[in-house]
Protein backbone atom coordinates (compact mmCIF):
# COMPACT_ATOMS: atom_id res chain seq x y z
CA UNK A 1 0.00 0.00 0.00
CA UNK A 2 1.39 3.39 -0.87
CA UNK A 3 1.61 6.44 1.30
CA UNK A 4 -0.52 8.31 -1.24
CA UNK A 5 -3.33 5.81 -0.75
CA UNK A 6 -3.13 6.30 3.01
CA UNK A 7 -3.14 10.07 2.66
CA UNK A 8 -6.15 9.97 0.34
CA UNK A 9 -8.02 7.69 2.75
CA UNK A 10 -7.20 10.01 5.66
CA UNK A 11 -8.33 13.06 3.71
CA UNK A 12 -11.66 11.37 3.01
CA UNK A 13 -12.04 10.45 6.68
CA UNK A 14 -11.33 13.98 7.82
CA UNK A 15 -13.71 15.44 5.25
CA UNK A 16 -16.58 13.15 6.22
CA UNK A 17 -16.06 13.10 9.98
CA UNK A 18 -19.29 13.77 11.84
CA UNK A 19 -17.50 14.67 15.05
CA UNK A 20 -16.89 18.34 15.84
CA UNK A 21 -13.31 19.38 15.28
CA UNK A 22 -11.31 21.03 18.00
CA UNK A 23 -8.29 23.24 17.64
CA UNK A 24 -6.49 21.79 20.66
CA UNK A 25 -4.19 18.80 20.52
CA UNK A 26 -1.62 17.78 18.00
CA UNK A 27 -1.40 16.11 14.63
CA UNK A 28 -1.11 12.61 16.05
CA UNK A 29 -4.21 13.08 18.20
CA UNK A 30 -6.14 14.29 15.15
CA UNK A 31 -4.86 11.36 13.12
CA UNK A 32 -5.83 8.87 15.82
CA UNK A 33 -9.25 10.49 16.20
CA UNK A 34 -9.95 10.34 12.47
CA UNK A 35 -8.92 6.70 12.17
CA UNK A 36 -10.76 5.82 15.38
CA UNK A 37 -13.96 7.39 14.06
CA UNK A 38 -13.66 5.50 10.78
CA UNK A 39 -13.04 2.20 12.55
CA UNK A 40 -15.96 2.80 14.93
CA UNK A 41 -18.24 3.56 12.00
CA UNK A 42 -17.22 0.39 10.18
CA UNK A 43 -17.58 -1.69 13.35
CA UNK A 44 -21.14 -0.38 13.66
CA UNK A 45 -21.89 -1.49 10.09
CA UNK A 46 -20.58 -4.97 10.89
CA UNK A 47 -22.63 -5.15 14.09
CA UNK A 48 -25.79 -4.12 12.24
CA UNK A 49 -25.30 -6.67 9.47
CA UNK A 50 -24.52 -9.37 12.01
CA UNK A 51 -27.61 -8.54 14.05
CA UNK A 52 -29.82 -8.81 10.96
CA UNK A 53 -28.39 -12.24 10.23
CA UNK A 54 -29.04 -13.34 13.81
CA UNK A 55 -32.59 -11.92 13.96
CA UNK A 56 -34.08 -12.89 10.66
CA UNK A 57 -32.25 -16.12 10.05
CA UNK A 58 -31.33 -14.78 6.63
CA UNK A 59 -27.97 -16.47 6.56
CA UNK A 60 -27.93 -16.75 2.80
CA UNK A 61 -24.62 -16.97 0.95
CA UNK A 62 -25.12 -13.42 -0.32
CA UNK A 63 -25.72 -11.99 3.15
CA UNK A 64 -22.73 -13.87 4.52
CA UNK A 65 -20.58 -12.58 1.66
CA UNK A 66 -21.65 -9.00 2.42
CA UNK A 67 -20.68 -9.46 6.07
CA UNK A 68 -17.35 -10.93 5.02
CA UNK A 69 -16.73 -7.95 2.73
CA UNK A 70 -17.48 -5.52 5.55
CA UNK A 71 -15.07 -7.44 7.78
CA UNK A 72 -12.38 -7.19 5.11
CA UNK A 73 -13.03 -3.45 4.92
CA UNK A 74 -12.40 -2.96 8.65
CA UNK A 75 -9.23 -5.00 8.33
CA UNK A 76 -8.08 -2.71 5.51
CA UNK A 77 -8.94 0.37 7.59
CA UNK A 78 -7.07 -0.94 10.63
CA UNK A 79 -4.02 -1.74 8.52
CA UNK A 80 -4.16 1.70 6.88
CA UNK A 81 -4.48 3.36 10.29
CA UNK A 82 -1.39 1.57 11.53
CA UNK A 83 0.59 2.32 8.38
CA UNK A 84 -0.29 6.01 8.25
CA UNK A 85 0.47 6.51 11.93
CA UNK A 86 3.79 4.69 11.63
CA UNK A 87 4.79 6.54 8.46
CA UNK A 88 3.85 9.89 9.98
CA UNK A 89 5.98 9.13 13.02
CA UNK A 90 8.91 8.12 10.82
CA UNK A 91 8.58 11.32 8.77
CA UNK A 92 8.53 13.44 11.92
CA UNK A 93 11.54 11.57 13.25
CA UNK A 94 13.42 12.19 9.99
CA UNK A 95 12.59 15.90 10.15
CA UNK A 96 13.73 16.11 13.75
CA UNK A 97 17.09 14.58 12.86
CA UNK A 98 17.85 17.19 10.20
Amino acid sequence: MTTTTNINALQQLLATSTQPRTTTGNFFEALAKAWGDALDKQAQVIQEKSAVLNQDGTDTPGAMTELTAESAKISFLANSAHTSTSESAEALKALAQK
